[in-house]
């Protein structure tokens, strides 16, 4: 197995990381462009902004914890071990996930400020969206007291993929 510290490894992590997050990045663009020609949201599925908005929020609290907080980093380490100093969050992953939510959060006021027609958000994602914020502010206390910040995180990236199709 070659070594992480291979500089053709390296490279070659970095680069797929980067054209991953663009290849990505662009697939927001469409809609929302689309929208400010239009200056209408009539056909787009607000429950599926609002449900992408919780995914990739929780998926940059994951993130921007994991790949910031030295405290989060050390319990990482302290679970999973210090082979090679590796976390599973890059930069690319960050910088994608701050992406992803400011791109949602611009088609969420578009939905706002252009025409809807009578479309709504349903009550099911209503449900839903409360119940994972919900569950997130129950976690952060059952967390708090303890200073068990990586189980936190954990939780929150666990709903990415239970919202993962949306």
């Amino acid at each position: 197995m070659v070594s992480w510290h291979s500089t053709p490894l390296e490279i070659t992590y970095h680069v797929l990381g980067w054209l991953a997050f663009a290849s990505w990045a662009i697939g927001f663009l469409p809609q929302i462009i689309l929208n400010f020609h239009r200056k209408s949201v009539v056909g787009l599925n607000f429950d599926f902004v609002v449900l992408n908005f919780t995914k990739h929020s929780s998926y940059l609290i994951y993130n921007a914890v994991l790949y910031f907080s030295p405290t989060v980093r050390r319990q990482y380490f302290e679970k999973y071990g210090y082979l090679e100093k590796i976390i599973p969050v890059a930069a690319n992953d960050v910088a994608f996930s701050i992406h992803a939510v400011l791109m949602v959060s611009i088609t969420l006021i578009q939905i706002a400020i252009y025409d809807r027609s009578n479309q709504r958000v349903s009550k099911i994602s209503w449900v839903i969206v409360s119940a994972v914020w919900l569950a997130a502010v129950i976690c952060f206390l059952v967390a708090f007291p303890n200073h068990s910040w990586l189980w936190l995180i954990s939780v929150f990236m666990l709903v990415f993929p239970f919202l993962g199709p949306f």
